[in-house]
């Protein structure tokens, strides 16, 4: 049986519509009520803005053979243990006859900031990442279990702050070769790259996006390898594979 992408590339387009429409909608609502966040803090502060690409991962579990398989989304029930903290609180699980399948984040970074965010953006992902197999290691999900997918998803606007080429200082060693001059948009795609490369998640995916995608739906991706293309696939045939798996 082949696998499913589940019309992909046609939902990420609506998912990029609502987080764009969902940030304007709240600035909106607060300029309304006359208050207001500062910076950009208005457009996240009422709610998930990453929702579409939350449901878009929904709709390919269930398609690729776990239509039953427990899809967690609410905090209380989003927790899982960790090994260098007691817990960690991840953005989607899907749980299936007692077993954890897939361990998720979907992430976003809207200017003009994009520096420090980036930076803290990338220390959230390395040690949520190296936290979790280690726990795995360490039998936290049940002794035997077979490794979960583990995904991290970004949405990063698409502007010339996020494209312009950044310089970086390091007065004792030189900064590896690929991030001269790298725009912090290719900086997420290096990270994503690299979160693959180095197994701390089985997929990794950045993708671009301009402040007026809310009408176009318009997205852009940085490397076939942190493609959405790349991470659905993978979280379909792993999805696949566990049903198999799990018939027999």
């Amino acid at each position: 049986m082949p696998i499913n992408l589940a019309d992909h590339e046609r939902k990420a387009r609506e998912a990029v519509k609502l987080f764009w429409g969902n940030r304007d909608a709240a600035r909106a609502r607060q300029a309304e009520e006359g208050r207001a966040d500062q910076g950009e803090r208005a457009g996240v502060t009422a709610g998930k803005n990453m929702d579409g690409f939350v449901a878009l991962v929904g709709d390919v579990v269930r398609a690729n053979g776990l239509p039953d398989a427990s899809i967690m989304l609410q905090r209380r029930v989003l927790t899982l243990p960790g090994f260098f903290r007691p817990t960690k609180l991840w953005d989607m699980l899907v749980v299936h006859r007692g077993e954890l399948i897939a361990a998720l984040e979907f992430k976003s970074q809207v200017g003009p900031s994009f520096g420090n965010n980036f930076n803290n953006r990338a220390e959230e992902a390395i040690g949520t990442g190296h936290d979790l197999w280690t726990a795995y290691r360490e039998w936290a999900f049940g002794r035997d279990a077979p490794r979960p997918f583990v995904g991290w998803l970004i949405l990063v606007e698409d502007a010339p702050a996020s494209r312009a080429p950044v310089t970086d200082r390091s007065p004792h060693f030189d900064v590896f070769h690929e991030f001269n001059g790298a725009s912090y948009a290719d900086r997420y795609n290096i990270l994503c790259r690299k979160l693959v490369q180095e197994q701390l998640y089985t997929a990794a995916s950045v993708l671009a996006s301009p402040r007026n995608a809310a009408v176009t739906g318009e997205y852009s991706e940085l490397g076939q390898l942190t493609s959405l293309t790349s991470f659905v696939t993978g979280l379909a045939g792993h999805i696949a594979a566990t049903a198999a798996r799990q018939m027999h």
